[in-house]
């Protein structure tokens, strides 16, 4: 099968990482929906107005922080998928740090102080280096050398 020939033996870590990130997705989705009982925020309200409800900031940090994942997890599930064909094991270690940041950004976010969210450090930090990686996927695909260009181990070593 042609298909499953272009995939290296490694693809599957990136995969996993991107079943878990969607199991985090949900699990937020569930903070949320918890959230809007709570603080009393009915459907199809996206965030509570200040004036209409005394814990609007506690549920909109709740909510925000679920969102800004859902906004990143486009860019994340493409770089993951493209730079994992090439660089399965760096993008799959790249996409576990970012899956452990999120859940750290968001339950910091969920604390009602927005600076919290930030408390593990900046979060688009991990999925920066996956940047790298398609680049690399693209210009070395047809090359014979291409393991010897980039080093996965090492690139992945000097990283942290």
């Amino acid at each position: 099968m042609a298909g499953v020939e272009m995939f290296p033996g490694e693809y599957g870590y990136v995969v996993f990482v991107l079943v878990a990130y969607c199991f985090l997705n949900s699990w937020m989705g569930f903070k949320v929906g918890s959230a809007r009982k709570k603080y009393k925020v009915p459907y199809p309200t996206l965030y509570a107005i200040e004036s209409e409800n005394k814990d609007a900031k506690l549920f909109n940090c709740v909510q925000r922080g679920h969102q800004n994942s859902l906004e990143m997890m486009p860019v994340f599930f493409l770089l993951m998928v493209l730079g994992g064909i090439r660089h399965p094991c760096v993008c799959a270690a790249l996409g576990s740090l970012f899956f452990v940041t999120r859940y750290f950004y968001f339950t910091g976010y969920a604390t009602g102080d927005p600076k919290n969210r930030l408390n593990i450090g900046f979060v688009p930090f991990p999925s920066l280096p996956l940047y790298d990686c398609l680049p690399y996927s693209v210009l070395f695909e047809k090359s014979d050398t291409a393991e010897h260009d980039f080093d996965q181990f090492h690139y992945v070593h000097n990283i942290f």
